[in-house]
């Protein structure tokens, strides 16, 4: 039943803040009349207002409504009443230290499995995996749990990176963070560049955008996949 757009980012370079998705995003809320927006990851520390206002004047441009925000507690009692659902990025641990704190989660988790659609972008993506285990953010909030909605199979490292060859100093890569996650949990985890994103229409999760995406498992070499590539094969 799930009806899902998630995104690596919100914005590519050199266009404004959602604009190359504009297009999925009219598609994946056709016919709904009231979006809620959960601003919890408050990326650059925007206040929930500000993170709000910045999502209902750029999906107006596609004439589809966003409601107000106005505070934490309405967000739990708009969550019974919208047709649609979008979350934010920014950071992931402040998301779901959120999700958390209202609980969140299993009426969250539910109305996604019911096929309401949702669109993720980010940390927004992020928590639909199995765990947070795999984000790129600090930890700067306690989290009770790192589980996550647990909607996906597996998780998602969003803005993957390459390894710079020829650098002479740049920190662990993405892949050797990976790797080192996979110590400890058996989860597969898809590098999602930045301009992918995954479609998921009830039982098939299609890779689409421009770049391939990068598909880590315990003890395998990481591989490849295209844009086009329907992710339930690997379920």
């Amino acid at each position: 039943m799930k009806k899902m757009l998630l995104a690596s980012t919100s914005t590519i370079h050199g266009q404004k803040y959602l604009e190359y998705l504009l297009e999925e995003i009219s598609v994946l809320f056709k016919g709904c009349k009231n979006i809620l927006f959960i601003p919890f990851a408050r990326p650059s520390g925007i206040s929930h207002f500000e993170y709000t206002d910045v999502v209902k004047n750029t999906l107006k441009k596609i004439n589809i409504n966003v409601l107000d925000y106005h505070s934490d507690e309405k967000i739990c009692t708009n969550i019974n009443i919208c047709d649609g659902i979008f979350t934010g990025g920014g950071n992931t641990f402040l998301l779901l230290h959120k999700l958390y704190e209202y609980n969140l989660i299993f009426p969250l988790k539910d109305k996604i499995n019911s096929g309401i659609p949702y669109l993720g972008t980010s940390a927004g993506t992020n928590i639909c995996g199995m765990t947070i285990g795999t984000t790129n953010d600090m930890p700067i909030i306690n989290v009770e749990n790192h589980k996550a909605l647990e909607i996906l199979s597996f998780n998602i490292n969003p803005h993957y990176l390459d390894p710079f060859k020829d650098s002479k100093h740049m920190g662990e890569s993405r892949q050797t963070r990976i790797k080192e996650f996979h110590i400890l949990n058996n989860h597969k985890v898809i590098g999602l560049r930045e301009s992918s994103f995954i479609s998921i229409d009830k039982e098939d999760y299609m890779l689409n955008g421009p770049k391939q995406a990068v598909v880590f498992e315990k003890d395998r070499k990481p591989y490849e996949i295209n844009s086009g590539f329907n992710l339930k094969n690997l379920i």
